[in-house]
């Protein structure tokens, strides 16, 4: 029995060695079938792993963009899905992103199935994002396995030829900006990680990778050394991504265009009935209007209610600019991403409107009915579902006519979980909007009224004539 597992044993062992340690060993030091490493003189790669992280990836694109620096992000595919609007903002910033897996798991302990699903699954959410088919792939530790070599030409496995530990928060700033200083040269590609939560690292690990990589930037610009993506550095992209010709447009049927002309003109005349207000003027998709509310007790986060009666500040989303960033949406990823992107600006705005008109500051709360109700909790809304009645069935099919027409899929996307498609209501207390995105709003508010009060009409410093 015992000869019997030290055989069984041994086989495992012939096996594994076979499969991946002997392929990751002949792909380091060999680099067969592998980048890790180029030729040129004045530009090196920063190749960042594991995220996105929504604490740390915008600070260090922030930093790389202070910096002019481009670079390449090995995302983990479940990362990458949770947090769509970080995967386009790097794809935006002019960064190139690659594949890590879709959990950060060693191809070591996976079938070749399972690897080869792991990439196409992470492939799909960077391309339902980004409208690019990337072609860029790193293992996770960098361990292949022998169906790796086999992969299919259309696939670049990227190494590395520098690695720091700076997912250790035990290596400390001042180590790790010495390791990567004297790394810094022409060709080199370095790895790092802009998340810090995977076996074996440190959470907030990050923090220090950034500064060090503050000091590592500095010193590239002093020595007039460029950090480019993995594809330039390549000397070009030798396997090309698909990318997309311009902005999508989907062509309407007679029935569809019919259907916006009466929508689009039916909004202006709401428009100029109910006298609504603009956030953004420049770039309207939130419009408003003072009223007051009437209908059920609304039960908010923290505490707050709306009430019967209570002055409220009611939310319209342009109509006009929906269907624009429906027609041109490459998926409903997209449309997403790009309705996040667009609420992040208009807040602020509607905050220094609401600051600066004492009208708009006595209100309880902003109220709105929309179909667009997954997701707005990340801004400081409540969803909560439609009393049962009248108002509730006409907004539902009122408001799903007019998805169909504005959404990329059209009315294949009713037909998919048609039960989330239903008008919820969103609303936040105006403290909520005011502390969020309207501080300096509110103090110019208050140093504004403070000045009005001050100031005496010149004719009454005028003696009087006797």
């Amino acid at each position: 029995m015992t000869n019997l597992l030290q055989s069984i044993l041994l086989w495992l062992l012939y096996i594994s060695s076979f499969y991946a340690f002997i392929p990751s060993l002949v792909s380091r030091l060999f680099g067969f079938r592998v980048f890790r490493r180029g030729r040129s003189e004045t530009e090196f790669s920063l190749t960042f792993d594991d995220g996105p992280d929504p604490e740390y990836t915008p600070r260090l694109l922030d930093l790389l963009r202070q910096y002019e620096a481009k670079a390449t992000f090995f995302v983990v595919g479940e990362h990458a899905a949770r947090h769509p609007e970080l995967i386009q903002r790097i794809h935006e910033e002019g960064h190139l992103l690659g594949i890590h897996n879709y959990i950060h798991k060693t191809n070591w302990l996976m079938r070749p199935r399972t690897v080869r699903d792991q990439i196409q699954r992470t492939g799909q959410i960077i391309q339902g994002v980004t409208g690019v088919k990337t072609c860029y792939y790193r293992p996770p530790w960098g361990i292949m396995n022998l169906f790796d070599f086999f992969s299919k030409k259309d696939r670049r496995i990227i190494l590395w030829s520098s690695m720091f530990e700076d997912w250790r928060s035990s290596v400390g700033v001042e180590k790790l900006t010495e390791r990567m200083l004297k790394e810094l040269r022409g060709g080199e590609v370095m790895l790092l990680h802009d998340r810090g939560t995977t076996l074996g690292a440190d959470a907030h690990a990050p923090e220090q990778m950034l500064q060090a990589l503050e000091v590592v930037l500095q010193e590239a610009n002093r020595q007039h050394l460029h950090s480019v993506r993995i594809d330039t550095l390549m000397g070009g992209v030798t396997v090309s991504e698909s990318k997309s010709t311009g902005q999508p447009q989907t062509h309407l049927s007679p029935w569809k265009r019919m259907v916006v002309a009466l929508w689009l003109g039916w909004e202006k005349l709401f428009h100029w009935v109910y006298h609504l207000h603009t956030a953004s003027p420049e770039d309207p998709l939130l419009h408003y209007r003072s009223r007051v509310y009437h209908g059920a007790l609304v039960e908010m986060n923290d505490g707050h209610v709306i009430r019967n009666g209570d002055p409220v500040i009611e939310l319209h989303f342009d109509n006009k600019k929906l269907f624009d960033l429906g027609m041109t949406s490459r998926s409903s990823m997209h449309l997403a991403i790009r309705m996040i992107r667009a609420m992040e600006q208009q807040l602020p705005d509607l905050a220094r409107q609401v600051a600066l008109e004492p009208e708009l500051r006595s209100a309880k709360a902003l109220y709105g009915v929309s179909m667009i109700n997954r997701g707005p909790e990340k801004f400081g809304f409540t969803v909560r579902e439609l009393a049962p009645g009248p108002f509730s069935s006409a907004s539902k099919v009122y408001l799903k006519l007019l998805l169909s027409v504005i959404h990329p899929a059209g009315t294949k996307r009713l037909k998919q979980r048609s039960e989330q498609l239903v008008p919820k209501m969103i609303a936040m207390p105006l403290d909520v909007l005011l502390d969020r995105y309207g501080q300096h709003a509110l103090v110019a508010a208050t140093v504004e009224q403070s000045s009005e009060e001050l100031l005496v009409p010149e004719q009454d410093f005028v003696p009087e004539r006797n």
